[in-house]
């Protein structure tokens, strides 16, 4: 056999016990030198870990999820020995085989295996006899579910990938005659995509994020050889203005510009910055993309730096993601050892250096002044604007600052040129955006999408849906400064000006689901106190305007609020938002006025 068995060893992987599969599998592929047992990141499906994702030659590529060691040795005698797949006693109950990425085209070949999704038909279970239909199929596997939770009745050809879904009983008895003469199934049942579109994630789960050589195999610095050999600093930053390419940190200012506005100040010095202070609740896309291709993001730090004439760069990372730290300290040693940064780097007049600085966890230094301010040594804490770190940074000297994600954008704006990143998305909202999904959501999973999906297309036809029960009440954007998307409005696209047309923001990426169990009031009280606890306290319309709304949420939840209390409540979020020094001041009444405008009668039932 030869091939790789690709283990998800980020952060939540290894929380789910994905080591111990890592080491079983080292082991039970020991005597197969034609195997190779590696370690990556997150392939997104966060839902499954610990996951395995099975690459070999005259085998299926799929993917393992929810493992057991156990499990790993008896997928490694059934699926990897026999080839075939395992029974449906064993995917119900100690395995899952994940659909994931795995989509072919219809009518590709004829199926050596088939994969049955059992869901059931209008809340019966498959009959028996459609199950018995297929007896005479090469190879059946049964599962309760293989990651398509709200395409009904499915099947998945091997080896092409392709999915059939949305079958009735009839389409099932249909589709298994036709197979049985080995007839392929109607296009019309196709299902054509899980919706995703990867570019910036597009080696999370399938390169090893602490080597050099894998990531240089996947694409790795040929952007950077490409700017370096053939493009002018301003050509790159044509490129990325042209791209449409927006701040993907909260703020969603062109980066384009904010590039060019840097690189025009006179300075004999001026440096770029890589915030990594992810401190949103429920989001994890910065930390999944530099635990899964720290190449890819260090790659865009130093295009960033080539095209506004900066010699030095930083990456700014919160202490609470060891795993991300480690791997992005891996990955500059072996970009610094290989030549890739330092002096005159392949070969051209360019020269760039990486210094690395941790957060501590002050969610207020995600604002650039006070990220500013940490790296210098100094308390973290905003100053007011202008001049803006463009004009006057870093050591007092021009400073560009980008997000995690946003950088990770920039080699393949580079390589394929800013109109083709423009022709992706919806208006001036262009190009793809990371959510991280969580909350009361079947898959908790990274997913990556073009800009004008609908939050629907998301929740429910990628993430599954709620588990049965209960009913989706809002869908939380922005993080503590965002707002509440009501299950009437889940049609509306994710675009910076749609969103915010309904009272939230895309913010950084995160994405928590609610169900009808969830008071909003409660859910207020949880972000002030969130809000209040990270004021820096500089200025007062936050550090006093946030202690009163907090007390006063106190007094609403534990029902004591009185008729005023609401009318109070929106004339000190006003009050806060128009005073506040800084963005966490000005963003944290966004989440008071959308509950108040869509969950008011959750407000009155306390007062009740």
């Amino acid at each position: 056999m030869t091939g790789e068995l690709r283990v998800a060893l980020d952060s939540g992987g290894i929380a789910a016990g994905a080591g111990e599969i890592l080491e079983e599998l080292r082991i039970l592929c020991a005597a197969y030198p034609g195997l190779k047992v590696i370690a990556v990141g997150t392939p997104g499906m966060c839902y499954a870990d610990p996951q395995v994702e099975v690459v070999i030659a005259g085998l299926p590529q799929v993917s393992f999820g929810n493992l057991t060691p156990e499990a790993v040795h008896y997928i490694f005698r059934e699926f990897l020995e026999k080839k075939q797949f395992p029974d449906q006693e064993f995917l119900n109950s100690k395995a899952i085989l994940i659909g994931g990425r795995i989509f072919g085209q219809p009518g590709a070949e004829p199926p050596q295996y088939i994969l049955l999704c059992n869901t059931q038909i209008q809340g019966s279970p498959l009959p028996t006899e459609m199950i018995s239909a297929f007896a005479a199929i090469t190879k059946v596997a049964i599962a309760d579910n293989f990651g398509f939770y709200n395409q009904g009745l499915a099947i998945q050809l091997f080896p092409s990938g392709a999915v059939y879904a949305n079958l009735s009983e009839d389409d099932l008895l249909v589709i298994a005659q036709g197979l049985s003469r080995g007839e392929l199934p109607s296009k019309k049942f196709w299902l054509a995509g899980n919706g995703q579109t990867r570019i910036a994630s597009r080696n999370c789960g399938v390169i090893n994020p602490e080597s050099l050589s894998s990531a240089v195999a996947a694409g790795a610095y040929e952007a950077l050889k490409k700017a370096l050999s053939q493009m002018s600093p301003q050509q790159v930053i044509e490129e990325v203005h042209q791209s449409g390419l927006r701040g993907r940190g909260g703020a969603g200012y062109p980066t384009g510009k904010k590039w060019h506005l840097t690189a025009l100040q006179p300075s004999p010095q001026r440096y770029v910055i890589c915030n990594g202070d992810e401190g949103d609740p429920g989001a994890f896309m910065d930390r999944s993309l530099l635990e899964s291709d720290p190449h890819r993001v260090l790659e865009g730090l130093i295009l960033a730096g080539y095209a506004i004439g900066a010699s030095t760069g930083y990456f700014y990372i919160r202490a609470e993601y060891p795993l991300a730290i480690a791997r992005v300290r891996q990955a500059v040693r072996e970009a610094r050892e290989a030549g890739i940064l330092g002096k005159n780097i392949f070969g051209s007049n360019f020269s760039f250096d990486v210094k690395i600085r941790l957060g501590a966890g002050a969610y207020v230094c995600g604002e650039e002044t006070a990220l500013i301010a940490s790296i210098e040594g100094k308390r973290g804490s905003p100053v007011p604007r202008p001049p803006y770190p463009s004009q006057r940074g870093l050591h007092g000297q021009p400073t560009c600052i980008n997000n995690v994600e946003t950088l990770a954008f920039i080699p393949a704006i580079v390589l394929q040129g800013g109109q083709w990143y423009a022709s992706i998305g919806r208006g001036t909202s262009t190009g793809t955006k990371v959510f991280a999904v969580s909350g009361h959501i079947r898959r908790t999973q990274l997913v990556e999408v073009p800009m004008g999906t609908t939050v629907h297309e998301v929740v429910f036809n990628i993430c599954g849906g709620l588990p049965p029960g209960h009913n989706l009440k809002a869908v939380q954007t922005g993080g503590p400064s965002g707002g509440m998307i009501p299950a009437s409005l889940l049609d509306t696209p994710l675009t910076y000006e749609d969103i915010l047309a309904i009272g939230s923001i895309i913010g950084s990426g995160g994405m928590v689901v609610m169900d009808d169990r969830v008071n909003m009031a409660e859910v207020m009280r949880f972000f002030l106190s969130f809000n209040t606890d990270e004021s820096c306290g500089k200025c007062a319309p936050c550090r006093v305007g946030g202690f009163q709304l907090r007390h006063l949420y106190e007094e609403l939840c534990g029902g004591r609020g009185e008729q005023q209390t609401i009318p109070q409540i929106e004339r000190i979020a006003h009050a806060m938002q128009a005073a506040s020094l800084c963005g966490l001041g000005k963003a944290a009444p966004n989440p008071i006025f959308s509950t108040l405008r869509y969950f008011r009668e959750d407000y009155l039932a306390c007062l009740k």
